[in-house]
């Protein structure tokens, strides 16, 4: 076994490797498996573009969209998407229609939501840095970390970060660990507050990530430098799976959740696991 994966016994089998599924994209970033149609979808930022992978046709273009950044499924299977363009939160429906849930806050338009988590409540979480803006004038009070309830109100979770980016529950859904891929460059990890802004961090990560997940027993996926840098629940290294290019994000789809899906830069990678990744359901 690969001595970056020495750690990692529980996780991977033996002479597991990294395969890649595609490339000679722009910006992959965002997958999110869709388990009732064996599909996952995918981010091209720049080309404002969601891909879809299937084992059977691999790589194909789905839809335009507006930038599209972070993707996530709500409690009812609908895709949800960060809009860097549209400086949005969107949802998709059943029929191919797209909602925007939610695009200010008091009336301020939003940076450029990047990436999201979402409760057994329904609230979701969503990070709102400027990477996003181009040029655009900024609204919004600072880039924050934000609540949408189902009702449709949104308020503020966090106001320390410099840039807020992945952001996951773990799976009692007690903590919530946000990554800052600004000057803070760190995953701070928090006790879950039901009302009001976040206290101070329980535990911090020396990692600069950009987006995670997390799997069934709580352990962290990160995309950093170098590839997926795995912590337990108590912020403790596990090790790091090496990937050909850096990664900007993961999840965990397949059929029985234990493949793990990259996005790094122009291409689309995937490694089977021992384990599964976490899935959020009603309460």
């Amino acid at each position: 076994m690969n001595a970056a994966f020495a750690d990692l016994s529980s996780i991977l089998s033996e002479g597991t490797t990294v395969e890649q599924l595609g490339t000679d994209m722009k910006f992959t970033e965002g997958p999110v498996w869709i388990a009732k149609e064996n599909r996952l979808v995918f981010s091209d930022i720049p080309r404002s573009l969601q891909l879809q992978w299937t084992q059977k046709e691999g790589i194909k273009e789905w839809r335009k969209v507006e930038a599209s950044n972070g993707n996530l499924l709500d409690l009812k299977g609908h895709l949800l998407s960060c809009q860097h363009g549209g400086r949005n939160l969107v949802r998709t429906g059943p029929d191919g229609t797209v909602k925007v849930l939610t695009d200010n806050y008091e009336g301020k338009k939003f940076n450029s939501p990047n990436d999201l988590a979402i409760r057994s409540d329904g609230t979701i979480w969503f990070t709102d840095p400027s990477y996003g803006l181009r040029g655009r004038k900024a609204e919004a009070g600072g880039k924050w970390v934000y609540r949408l309830k189902s009702d449709g109100s949104v308020s503020v979770a966090c106001k320390t970060f410099d840039m807020p980016n992945g952001i996951a529950f773990s799976p009692d859904q007690k903590r919530v660990y946000i990554a800052d891929s600004g000057k803070i460059g760190k995953i701070h990890a928090y006790d879950v507050v039901e009302e009001g802004l976040l206290g101070e961090p329980v535990f911090i990560l020396d990692v600069r990530c950009d987006g995670m997940c997390i799997d069934t027993e709580g352990r962290i996926y990160t995309t950093s430098g170098g590839g997926i840098h795995i912590f337990n629940s108590a912020g403790k290294k596990l090790g790091l799976i090496p990937t050909p290019e850096h990664p900007a994000n993961v999840c965990f789809g397949g059929k029985d959740y234990d493949t793990l899906f990259i996005t790094a830069r122009k291409s689309l990678y995937s490694i089977k696991t021992k384990t599964k990744g976490q899935i959020v359901t009603p309460n």
